[in-house]
């Protein structure tokens, strides 16, 4: 399934990619252009050839108590930032709020802080 055209390379689209980490089954948003590899099922490398480092995980926001959606991609790589609702457990109670996330390069995505 492809959700867009990479923001990173030229010729890049995005697709979802299903990937096993410590026995979970987890959606990997990665570029046409990215191969990966991984010996210990846990840590994933790309490959030699490899063209694109383009890759969120599904999960990536996972902490926060959100798991990001095909639908929630698809605007990120349209718009570069979206607005998603997070949790947090402090003290004991459970509070939602709402915060933008961006593309970055290095992790996937980032969380706004104001």
């Amino acid at each position: 399934m492809i959700l867009g055209k990479c923001p990173y390379c030229d010729d890049g689209s995005i697709e979802v990619r299903d990937k096993e980490v410590s026995g979970k089954k987890v959606k990997l948003y990665v570029c046409t252009n990215a191969n990966w590899k991984t010996e210990d099922g846990e840590m994933f490398e790309l490959t030699d050839d490899s063209t694109c480092d383009f890759r969120i995980w599904q999960n990536a926001l996972a902490k926060y108590g959100k798991w990001l959606t095909y639908k929630e991609i698809r605007e990120l790589l349209e718009d570069g930032t979206i607005e998603v609702e997070l949790l947090s457990k402090k003290y004991g109670k459970k509070i939602y709020y709402n915060k933008h996330i961006i593309l970055n390069q290095e992790y996937g995505v980032s969380v706004i802080w104001d």
